[in-house]
C-alpha cells in the first residue's frame, strides 16, 4: 500500500507560479512512477505529466510543456509538480497518482492517488 500526500496549490495571478508536492509513504519504490493529473468539473480527468524513479526523468502534456517541470526528492520521497506561466486554462484540481514501475507514456490506471488540491489561477 502507497499512501500519497498533497500540499501546495492555492489561488496565484495568470503569469505566477505555484508548487505543489506529492509525498510518497509506505510500500514504495524506486521504479515506481508518479503520475500528476488535473480535472476540472464536467471534464474529463488529463494527464499533466510524469516522473520516473528509476531514471529521475519526466514527461509533460503538450499543454504544460517549457511551463510545468516535475522533479522528485529520493531523501523526502516527495514529488514535486513546479507550475510556471500559469494561466487561466491551467484552473483545477491537481491530483499526484503512483503505480508500480517505469511508464515512458502519459495513460492511466494508476494504484494510488492522492487527495488533490485546487490550483486557481485568476486575472
Amino acid at each position: 500500500q502507497v499512501h500519497l500526500v498533497q500540499s501546495g496549490g492555492g489561488s496565484v495571478q495568470a503569469g505566477g507560479s505555484v508548487r505543489l508536492s506529492c509525498a510518497a509513504s509506505g510500500r514504495t519504490f524506486r521504479t515506481d512512477t508518479i503520475g500528476w493529473f488535473r480535472q476540472v468539473p464536467g471534464k474529463e480527468r488529463e494527464s499533466v505529466g510524469n516522473f520516473n524513479w528509476s531514471g529521475g526523468s519526466a514527461i509533460y502534456a503538450d499543454s504544460v510543456k517549457g511551463r510545468f517541470t516535475i522533479s522528485g526528492d529520493n531523501t523526502k520521497n516527495t514529488v514535486y509538480l513546479q507550475m510556471n506561466s500559469l494561466e487561466l486554462e491551467d484552473t483545477a484540481v491537481y491530483y499526484c497518482a503512483a503505480r508500480r514501475g517505469p511508464d515512458y507514456y502519459l495513460r492511466e490506471p494508476y494504484d494510488y492517488w492522492g487527495q488533490g488540491t485546487q490550483v486557481t489561477v485568476s486575472s
